[in-house]
This record gives C-alpha cells, structure tokens and sequence, in this order.
C-alpha cells in the first residue's frame, strides 16, 4: 500500500525500553517516525529526549507529501538516531544525515543494513537500475518441463497456487507473452487474498485474441505491441519497437511508477528476460512427483545466489537471487 515510496519502520527505545514504534502505512500519509513518536504513551512523553530513534531508513529532510521527519526528530530533541540504510533517493541520499549531524545529533547508520537493503529491493533496484524489480516464477516437472506444446499443463498443487496468489498481490504487475495468454489464457489476477489487483502486462508481437479473459479482469492491462497505440475500456495498447521491445516496456512501466514485476510467462518470455539480464529474484516450483514426457524445457537457470527453499506438498521452491544485485545478494 505504500509503493512506489519505501517499507520503512521506527522504535523509539528508552534505557532498552520500546516507548514508541510505528511504520510507513500507505502512501501519501505519515511516516514511519511520525507514527512511532505520535505512538508514545502520555506517561512516556518525558522520555523522548532521552531515547534513541531506530529507523530502517534515513529519514527525509525535504517536503514532499508529508513534511520533513529530520524536522520533527530535533522538535522532538532526540539525541540519538540509529539507520538501517541510506535512502538513494535523489531528494534524500544522505541530506537527512547530514540535517542531522549538523543539528548535534549522534547519527550511526549500517544496522542490520543487509536485511534493510533486502525489505527494500523493490525501491532501490528501480531507482538504481531505472526499471522495475524483475521476479521471474515458473513450475516445472521432477524432470524439469514446463509442460507440453500447445497444451495448457498444471503442475504445482493447490497450496502451492495460493502462494502465487500471494506472490501477485505482493507486485504491483504480473507479466505473460503472446503463447501464455493464447494458450493458457489465464485471468492474471489475485483471487485467495486481500489486496490490490495487479496490472496485467501482455508482451504481443502478434495480432492479439480479442477474447482473452485477461481483458474482461477486474483493472488495468497494458499491451505491448508492435503495431499500435490505442486504449479500449481499461485495455492499453502501447506499441514498442520490435528490437528493443523488453527495454522499452521496461521504460513504460516505470513512466506507470510499477515498480516491480512478476513475471509469468513461458519458456521462451522467462528465455527473454534471461538472456537480456532482466532479472532480480528466479522463483522455481519443482513438482517431484510429476515426470512430463515430451514435453517443454524449463529454462537453464543463469549464475544465481540461493536464497532459500520451502516445501509445500510434494512441491519444492526455490528462491535465488541474482548476484549482481547488491539490494538482493551481499556483495
């Protein structure tokens, strides 16, 4: 609910007492330093200047939607404010620290910077990469296909789907190519949790069906295309360049302020993004009981940093990042 700004959080501590927390709730609306402070007990209020701020992000020092948290933190005559990580942000990027100092306050940044980093991939790939946070999900057999030609194959489990769902919920976009949606034709939507609908994204060099359940869905979807610019109903079509189709619906997504993307598609899309280096996190579900013959190679995956694994059912998954991202992986 806060995208495209920050996750951020704050505690207000007192002699190894938690007085205050709070966190960033939607965007537009107060920061998570004004809600920690606004959240301290009447009895507590005398404390304040004695305790010591914890934020997971540098504060702001500049108007924007909300005034300046650096302002209220020396009205509020905190002597002491610990940072998880800087805020890159043209706008910020070290003026908040900087406020800060200059006012006498003790300022240490790099606290639990690696996992500050990681909550917050999203907004700093985007800002440092200029393009969305990529996340590229596929389900493949124990022998490794994503099913057969032309034929619409499930593979993960019923668990394992309404963790997609989530996944869904989680990206403010979920992209497919041309065969996914002819072939699958699938509703590109959330329908296990509460929240937002993502954008639907269709990467189509062809002439697209008209009836595509993508097109009926609840909210916006976006149609890269090579032949034209035009919007039906809450269908856009936007024409891209044939050669530098990936970079420039990039480009658009973030002119849209997406600032991530779940990528659905088949071998050949998730092989496009591969190839282009357009990728943060590969997400592989594994059913190990089930062998497909003839049938569609999962892609091979690129140098890749495992972040974890889960079990569902007879289904496994596999996270791993890219190693070339630092928000992602450690460098």
């Amino acid at each position: 609910f806060v995208a495209p700004n920050p996750l951020v959080g704050a505690v207000l501590v007192f002699d190894n007492r938690i007085i205050g927390e709070g966190y960033h709730q939607q965007y537009g609306q107060a920061h998570a330093e004004v809600n920690c402070i606004n959240s301290v007990k009447e009895s507590d209020r005398d404390l304040i200047p004695e305790s010591t701020l914890y934020v997971s992000l540098e504060p702001c020092s500049h108007f924007g939607k909300t005034p300046p948290c650096t302002d209220l933190i020396l009205r509020q005559k905190i002597p002491s404010v610990k940072i998880g990580s800087v805020d890159i942000h043209d706008v910020v990027n070290g003026k908040g620290i900087d406020r800060l100092r200059q006012a006498g306050v003790e300022v240490k940044t790099g606290i639990c910077e690696q996992e500050c980093l990681f909550l917050n991939r999203r907004f700093f790939t985007s800002l440092s990469q200029n393009r969305p946070y990529i996340v590229l999900k596929w389900a493949q057999s124990s022998n490794g296909m994503m099913g057969k030609t032309g034929v619409r194959t499930p593979i993960s489990n019923p668990y394992t789907n309404m963790l997609v769902h989530k996944w869904r919920k989680e990206e403010p976009a979920i992209l497919v190519g041309h065969r996914t949606a002819t072939i699958d034709n699938p509703q590109l939507t959330n329908r296990h949790w509460e929240g937002k609908q993502p954008v639907r994204i269709l990467l189509c060099s062809h002439p697209c069906k008209e009836d595509l359940v993508m097109f009926s869905g609840p909210g916006k979807t976006i149609v890269f295309n090579t032949e034209e610019n035009k919007v039906s109903g809450d269908v856009h079509f936007v024409k891209v360049s044939m050669g530098a189709y990936l970079s420039e619906t990039m480009t658009c997504l973030m002119q849209e302020n997406i600032q991530s993307v779940l990528v659905e598609g088949g071998a050949f899309t998730l092989k496009e993004f591969l190839d282009a280096g357009l990728w943060d996190e590969i997400r592989v579900i594994t059913a190990r009981r089930k062998i497909i013959d003839n049938g569609i190679p999962a892609p091979s995956l690129p140098e890749t940093r495992l972040l974890k694994e889960v079990q569902i059912a007879d289904d496994q998954i596999a996270f791993y990042g890219n190693p070339h991202n630092r928000f992602v992986v450690p460098n």
